[in-house]
């Protein structure tokens, strides 16, 4: 796809009629596979590995509000966890999902990619379910810090009433700190999460095995029909249990999203040998205390520890969430990237926090806006419980997106016969509708909290696409092809002044309105002019030797397209000293970047809504300087400025 880019200086040169390319530059060697596996234990598993301090409780507390609860209602419960774990997370992510990868990528906009690629062309209904599991993404980065955090904080309440005034400060203090050191980088930090979750759920797992002994029967709820038999026995009270049950695999969409940070076999291994087996044993603890002791329903997690441990095992569980909500808001700065890169927002400022990670990346403006957002729901739902009504939403909506885009891969890109990718898709599709179902009887009680927040962010990226498409056409239509306008100023031959020009569009088939303006109004044209553009390609990142391609027009007009992966910044000074090293020779000091900068005008025959021009129009306001955002030495930068309608 392509965007409005800002490209690099060069000295036309004789070069090939077509295609000039980079030197293939070695890889970095890739991380040992027992650290990866550690770095994943603190990334990926963050936000899975703190759903224990919630999710029974959540679903026991519904349970507890229609009558006192039974033996075989707890293990049916605790049943339901344990196979929601085995099917959807390991079944349907560590083993199925994982292995639609693009390029060694995941995540919803990576797999919608994907599915591009599998159908040969652009799908408006595979464009359209990425577009809404980005946004639905969106919602889960803002819950998922709030009710982390508040649900560690109020492990205070378990130690002493007395904390109960202090629990919502408290984990506003930690939310704020939070995304304030966002700015600094997560690098330092993140070399602590590993170990310290590695401690977290060696806890989980052993404290759990303790209680097991408390209530032995509990291990009867590895029966699926005991889950089943709850289900299916209980009614509508049943069936909204089980949109709290799904708090237990919240986290699973991290698994595909970070599979580029750290590879398919470490985060599969580390799941499947610690992360798995600790969060069973958890709530098999969890439910044999229960059953033991009615009266550690109000809070079974914290109750497994012993008294004198409470506070501290508090204060590694509040660690714990801070990693979790770390780990969705750096998500988070990924996604917006990609979805700057593939069209679907504005170009936002991106600061770039390490010189050998590329994710390594702080957006001040989503930043802005998930502190907003968490610390509105915080002062809105004041604990983890009435937010656990909001919570699973997000996510279901983004499961069932994401198995509907991996239908589309299997078929096309995998080719498995339709008789058999339809019942195999549809196994994974029936159980997320059932969630998702059972989450949408929770709109009222705080459902419509990510529903508002997802809407809003389609409307914002369906808009921004559609006003830039309507502006590309409205271009196109009133520009001249750049081969008429070389004829043309052969014919008219202005002025020539010495050095390169560098015409940065969007369209490298029409003359750049930038240079129009500056033929127009200073009536002069550079002994070299280079016409670039930036293109998005469908894939995570693109190799060195495929980013640059060169065509020469005349002796002095070249068309040079950068290549980047949706994954990767477009840094043109980077580019400038690969298409050096190939031999273009060009001097900084004498080559010149025209920008060409429009102020957008709403217009009634946009072919919009009124409110959707306003809204484009103002979502322009907040693009950042292609200057910055390319990284264009701003001194070698002259910006020409026109008015246009919408």
């Amino acid at each position: 796809m392509s965007q409005d880019a800002a490209q690099t200086p060069v000295a036309a040169q004789p070069a090939p009629e077509r295609s000039l390319s980079a030197p293939v530059v070695p890889e970095h060697r890739p991380e040992g596979f027992w650290t990866m596996m550690l770095g994943s234990m603190g990334v990926v598993y963050g936000d899975i590995g703190t759903s224990p301090l919630y999710a029974l409780k959540a679903a026991l507390d519904h349970m507890k509000s229609a009558g006192e609860i039974v033996e075989s209602e707890v293990v049916g419960i605790v049943s339901l966890l344990i196979w929601a774990l085995f099917f959807v997370v390991t079944l349907k992510y560590v083993f199925f999902l994982m292995r639609a990868d693009n390029k060694g990528e995941g995540g919803t906009l990576s797999l919608m990619a994907l599915a591009q690629n599998a159908l040969g062309r652009r799908s408006k209904i595979i464009f359209l379910l990425g577009v809404a599991g980005a946004a639905l993404f969106s919602g889960d980065a803002i819950i998922t810090p709030a009710i982390s955090v508040l649900s560690a904080v109020e492990g205070l309440n378990t130690a002493s009433t007395a904390f109960k005034p202090y629990v919502l400060p408290i984990a506003v203090v930690i939310l704020v700190s939070l995304f304030v050191v966002q700015s600094s980088g997560t690098a330092r930090v993140a070399t602590f999460f590993g170990p310290i979750m590695v401690v977290f759920f060696a806890l989980l797992g052993g404290l759990g095995l303790f209680h097991i002994a408390d209530a032995p029967r509990i291990l009867h709820a590895f029966n699926p029909l005991n889950g089943l038999s709850f289900l299916f026995g209980h009614g509508a009270q049943g069936f909204v249990t089980l949109g709290l049950v799904f708090l237990a695999v919240t986290g699973a969409e991290a698994l595909y999203a970070d599979m580029g940070h750290f590879g398919r076999k470490p985060i599969q291994v580390a799941w499947l040998v610690f992360v798995l087996p600790a969060l069973i044993l958890n709530y098999l603890g969890q439910g044999a205390l229960v059953l033991k002791d009615p009266e550690a329903m109000k809070d079974p997690f914290y109750l497994m520890a012993p008294a004198w441990a409470l506070i501290p095992f508090v204060i590694l569980a509040t660690v714990a969430t801070v990693i979790a909500s770390q780990a969705v808001i750096t998500g988070a700065f990924s996604l917006s990237r990609q979805a700057i890169q593939l069209g679907l927002l504005p170009r936002l400022e991106i600061q770039h926090k390490s010189a050998t990670t590329e994710g390594q990346i702080f957006v001040p403006r989503v930043n802005r806006t998930l502190l907003i957002g968490v610390l509105m729901l915080v002062f809105l739902f004041r604990s983890s419980d009435n937010l656990a009504n909001a919570y699973g939403i997000a996510v279901t909506g983004t499961m069932v997106v994401t198995t509907g885009l991996a239908f589309f891969v299997v078929w096309k890109l995998w080719r498995w016969p339709l008789y058999f990718a339809i019942p195999f898709i549809g196994l994974f599709l029936t159980i997320d509708m059932a969630f998702l179902a059972a989450n949408l009887v929770k709109v009222l009680e705080g459902g419509w909290v990510p529903l508002s927040l997802g809407a809003l962010s389609m409307i914002v990226m369906w808009t921004w696409v559609r006003g830039n498409d309507l502006l590309s056409r409205k271009t196109h239509r009133d520009s001249i092809p750049t081969v008429d306008l070389i004829r043309m100023l052969e014919k008219s031959r202005p002025t020539r002044v010495p050095g390169t020009a560098v015409f940065l569009t969007g369209d490298p088939n029409v003359a750049p309105s930038a240079l129009m303006h500056n033929l127009k109004h200073n009536k002069v044209l550079h002994e070299r002019v280079v016409i670039m553009n930036v293109v998005t390609e469908p894939m995570p990142r693109i190799s060195e030797a495929h980013r640059f391609e060169v065509e020469k027009l005349t002796n002095d007009f070249t068309r040079v397209t950068l290549y980047y992966g949706y994954m990767e910044s477009p840094r043109v000074p980077a580019a400038m000293a690969l298409m050096r090293k190939c031999g273009m020779k060009f001097d900084i000091m004498t080559t010149s970047f025209f920008l060409g900068k429009r102020t957008l005008k709403c217009s009634p025959a946009s072919g919009m809504p009124q409110w959707q021009d306003q809204l484009y129009v103002s979502l322009s306001k907040q693009s950042t300087n292609a200057t910055d955002f390319f990284s264009i030495p701003s001194d070698r930068v002259v910006e020409l400025g026109a008015q246009v309608t919408v």
